[in-house]
């Protein structure tokens, strides 16, 4: 195991419990196809990272069982269940126990962001050389990615999750604890109808 961890959260694609601001759009079985093919496509991408930067990779999914995950995205691989709580419960407990197997650095992603690419990523680990935390916002006012050296449970408590404030309530507790903090580029997220022309693009291999 190396000393540098991707954790990547994911959700079973199963229809009707996925994607469901885009069901109305989409339909149950179209938002659940969504969120197979944008977890694969990050998966994807951070097959590509890997294969220059060496880190090890945890999927940690929510639904379905782990023969279902397996099944979908193959034998092999390092899988966890996030288990219960917010959203901000769960990403803390899956750094907590990065860490305490001995992880060094570790860098936590959704599925929601096409837009990561390995670059960004490679950017994610070298600014945690210098910094204690880094953060990649999203334009609708949360964050892609979080990248930490140690646990920092404040962070991830008390947020209001899944509003327009997320970052912005996250930076405020940052600063509040003198914590050296970088910003990588801002990217959409792909949770709303207005949403699905940035995911058309990228799944088309357009700038």
């Amino acid at each position: 195991m190396t000393e540098k961890r991707i954790i990547v959260f994911t959700r079973y694609q199963e229809p009707g419990r996925t994607k469901t601001r885009l069901i109305p759009v989409l339909g149950a079985q179209g938002a659940a196809m969504l969120q197979r093919q944008m977890t694969e496509h990050t998966l994807n991408t951070v097959a590509s990272f890997i294969k220059d930067y060496p880190v090890t990779v945890e999927i940690c999914y929510d639904g379905g069982s782990l023969n279902q995950m397996t099944s979908w995205l193959g034998q092999g691989r390092l899988y966890t269940v996030q288990g219960k709580g917010d959203i901000g419960m769960r990403m803390a407990r899956a750094f907590d126990l990065a860490f305490r197997t001995g992880v060094k650095q570790a860098v936590l992603t959704g599925t929601d962001c096409p837009g990561i690419c390995p670059a960004i990523l490679k950017t994610a680990f070298t600014s945690l050389n210098v910094n204690d935390l880094v953060l990649g916002p999203a334009r609708d006012g949360g964050y892609y990615l979080i990248g930490l050296k140690t646990i920092v449970w404040e962070i991830f408590d008390g947020i209001n999750w899944g509003t327009d404030s997320v970052l912005t309530q996250t930076l405020d507790v940052v600063k509040q604890l003198g914590l050296k903090y970088s910003l990588l580029e801002m990217l959409n997220d792909i949770d709303r109808c207005e949403d699905l022309p940035v995911w058309e693009k990228i799944k088309h291999g357009d700038p």
